[in-house]
């Protein structure tokens, strides 16, 4: 299974939440104790182990705030 993280521009989300709506392993939330210089409240990543890396969080962020890194296990041998 594929592993990765998320970047998340923080300046520029809005907390729209729909990132989170679509996150098959529940791991985004809206970080209640910040605001951006915009005044909305942006997210942030609950737990970095459990990322799939499927990136329906950055096809689904109507502003492409969210850019997915994708991690290649190598094979033991």
């Amino acid at each position: 299974m594929a592993k990765g993280r998320i970047i998340i521009d923080s300046e520029r989300c809005k907390g729209c939440s729909l990132c989170i709506s679509y996150c098959p392993v529940n791991i985004i939330a809206l970080d209640e104790t910040k605001t951006n210089s915009k005044g909305y409240t942006p997210l942030i990543m609950t737990d970095a182990d459990k990322c799939i890396a499927c990136s329906f969080c950055a096809i689904m962020c109507p502003d492409s705030v969210i850019v997915v890194e994708k991690f290649i296990k190598e094979a033991k041998k």
